[in-house]
């Protein structure tokens, strides 16, 4: 990843690289911000507290200092915005991970930064191309393309066996039975330590899976009947309702 960032003084800076497909990042942190904006192809981002997956055309917020690895799915073109802490707290970034919505203004403002040089004059029109970057990442919309992990031993064993091989037919007794709890007690817990529904959860892993299979190139009914959706069409309404396309569309961009 990027470095002498650390060395410059300026608030805001963007670099652009390209990764091959399977490219890997083990677990590092940066002194900054990363606002991590995937031009093209598919982002996996992990932490001890949960994992994120970027499609094309979506960001992903990771804050300063806090240890995280990526996996590049595909062939992936990768527009960094690295963001002081002063500049962080000014602005209000989360304190945690999250995946990000990026508008038509906002991938117009990325596809600029990063052709501007490191040193910029601040009284610029580059100084201000990035104060109105930062306003932009400041207000884009979270989108639900996580899978936290609780810190619970034998729940975040049966978490990461399912992000492994994840499914609809998980069925919540069966998970409960394996974890060695009660199914009162395995629904308190998983909720108090995901803030999800263990329902909502599985359909997480389900859909992140999802993405990064299209990513590398699965078909639409292959997907969705291993997945354990009713039918592509089940399969196509759950995608669209959070991505705002169907995954056809998606493939095609």
């Amino acid at each position: 990843m990027d470095d002498f960032y650390t060395e410059v003084p300026r608030a805001v800076i963007a670099t652009a690289r390209d990764y091959a497909p399977g490219a890997i990042f083990p677990s590092h942190n940066h002194a900054r911000g990363q606002f991590a904006y995937a031009a093209r192809g598919v982002i996996s981002v992990h932490t001890s507290h949960g994992n994120w997956l970027v499609p094309p055309q979506r960001a992903c917020w990771v804050p300063a200092r806090l240890s995280h690895g990526m996996r590049m799915h595909g062939a992936v073109t990768m527009h960094n915005v690295f963001i002081e802490e002063a500049a962080i707290a000014r602005i209000g970034l989360p304190p945690d991970c999250q995946v990000l919505e990026a508008t038509p203004l906002l991938r117009a403002l990325l596809a600029e930064a990063v052709n501007v040089e490191a040193l910029y004059a601040e009284a610029s029109r580059a100084g201000r191309l990035m104060a109105l970057l930062l306003d932009e990442i400041a207000a884009a919309r979270p989108l639900p393309l996580s899978a936290p992990l609780p810190q619970e031993p034998r729940l975040a064993r049966l978490c990461m066996d399912m992000l492994q091989q994840p499914s609809l037919d998980s069925n919540l007794d069966a998970m409960a039975a394996q974890a060695g709890m009660s199914r009162r007690t395995f629904t308190r817990q998983f909720r108090a330590q995901t803030g999800l529904a263990f329902a909502q959860w599985r359909q997480q892993a389900c859909l992140l899976a999802a993405i990064t299979r299209l990513a590398e190139g699965q078909a639409v009914t292959r997907i969705a009947l291993d997945l354990g959706y009713a039918s592509p069409s089940a399969f196509t309404v759950a995608f669209r309702r959070v991505l705002g396309q169907a995954p056809s569309d998606y493939l095609s961009n």
